[in-house]
């Protein structure tokens, strides 16, 4: 089963930790977003490996983008 990570706010993204090939697990940190001077990591709901990774550093995301598939 294929999970999309979305955005939860608007936000800048930081880091991108998790590469296209990755195995990630439940919790796992795929991106830092940044918004009002807070990191917020966007985690890995479910064990799976990274399919897509579709924003990069510098790039702004709204609620309900989409950040990341996992399959």
């Amino acid at each position: 089963m294929s999970q999309t990570i979305r955005a939860e706010m608007v936000a800048s993204v930081l880091v991108v930790v998790a590469e296209v090939g990755d195995e990630v697990g439940v919790g796992d940190t795929l991106v830092i977003l940044e918004s009002m001077k807070m990191e917020i990591p966007v985690v890995c709901e479910e064990a799976g490996v990274v399919s897509e990774i579709v924003v990069a550093p510098g790039d702004v995301v709204r609620e309900g983008d989409v950040i990341a598939i996992v399959l």
